[in-house]
């Protein structure tokens, strides 16, 4: 696309881009330790963010659990195609998924966003957890600012290698 459009472009998927907002902007602000954003809603998408720094292109939507692939049996999509009441999704598959995330990674903070976090006092007091759950606090824009933030430290990182070495083109 840089070819093509002829300027730096950047790129990265809608999650890391919301946990990317929600660990500068929202929930997750000033937090230390693994901060995981999990979105609901077609699929599940996760970020994952260690100590403020986003490790990109975690795919955590498509564990197996069960034999299944997660957000086949997790995801908002799922709730609303099998007609399932909040709290029996919530008991039975989120509350799967997020145990089974918590114990691969030991999350200092879960942060729920997706189109359903809107709907959070109808599923998470039904989950039992030991990590914090939080809600996304950016909600639908928080992808947006993630990637508007991403484009701008990727730029930043860019023209402080200019500096470093300014006989590489820009």
């Amino acid at each position: 696309m840089t070819e093509t459009l002829g300027r730096e472009v950047e790129a990265l998927n809608d999650a890391d881009g919301a946990g990317l907002a929600e660990a500068y902007y929202g929930a997750g602000r000033d937090k230390t330790g693994l901060v995981m954003v999990i979105t609901l809603g077609t699929g599940i998408g996760s970020a994952m963010i260690l100590n403020g720094q986003l490790v990109p292109n975690a795919e955590l939507g498509h564990l197996e659990i069960d034999g299944h692939d997660a957000e086949t049996k997790a995801s908002a999509a799922a709730r609303e195609r099998e007609d399932l009441p909040w709290k029996k999704w919530a008991k039975k598959r989120l509350q799967r998924y997020f145990s089974h995330v918590e114990f691969l990674f030991s999350p200092s903070l879960f942060i729920i966003g997706g189109g359903v976090s809107k709907n959070s006092e109808k599923f998470v007091p039904f989950l039992e957890l030991k990590t914090p759950v939080e809600i996304a606090k950016l909600r639908n824009n928080a992808g947006i600012v993630g990637a508007a933030l991403w484009a701008q430290q990727s730029r930043d990182s860019q023209a402080a290698k200019a500096v470093i070495d300014p006989d590489k083109k820009k």
